[in-house]
């Protein structure tokens, strides 16, 4: 699905980064290492090391990295990627700065053993930024999952992250224009969570 949905000459969500995580960047630690959960075409990813982030993007979707480091050379930018299913990628321990998730939606099995995986590979004082659609996107239609099941809040995320400390937790309705495929308005929750030092 994911081939066949970056396989167009335009970006599917743009070449602009999350709003939120424009909002946000600055409780990133500078300079850090920051690993970006379903990167695909790199608009994130891209954002991130024109500002002085070492960046890695992993998607399951081999084209849309191959245009991710096309927009990292258009940026005169440099990203690493690492084309894996995140069922089977191992994201190490103690290793990151930051993890960046942006409208990653998996299955709710494969979301807690990835969520899991974040604590786990966060630095002491690591950063976890998120911002997903939450179940009430449904009555929305303006981009995401067509399954609540593959959606979350924040009492899931609460619980599918213990050891974090929340720092910014909210579910709000906002505007989102992000390519073809996130227009308008949406219901979506958004994180900044913090690993103790």
């Amino acid at each position: 699905m994911w081939d066949q949905r970056y396989a167009g000459a335009d970006y599917a969500y743009g070449t602009e980064p999350n709003d939120f995580l424009v909002a946000e960047a600055e409780c990133l630690p500078a300079g850090g290492r920051v690993l970006c959960l379903g990167e695909g075409e790199g608009r994130n990813a891209v954002w991130l090391a024109g500002r002085g982030f070492r960046v890695t993007g992993v998607d399951a979707s081999a084209v849309g990295l191959a245009k991710a480091h096309r927009l990292a050379e258009a940026a005169g930018v440099t990203i690493a990627t690492v084309a894996a299913d995140l069922a089977d990628y191992d994201p190490g321990e103690a290793c990151w700065d930051a993890v960046v998730s942006i409208f990653c939606h998996l299955p709710p099995e494969l979301r807690r053993r990835v969520h899991a995986g974040v604590v786990r590979a966060l630095r002491p004082g690591g950063v976890f930024l998120l911002e997903a659609y939450t179940p009430r996107q449904l009555a929305y239609g303006t981009g995401g999952p067509p399954a609540a099941a593959l959606m979350m809040d924040l009492e899931t995320l609460a619980a599918e992250l213990p050891g974090l400390v929340f720092d910014h937790a909210v579910e709000l309705d906002r505007v989102v224009r992000e390519g073809r495929h996130h227009d308008g308005t949406g219901a979506v929750v958004q994180l900044v969570a913090r690993k103790p030092a």
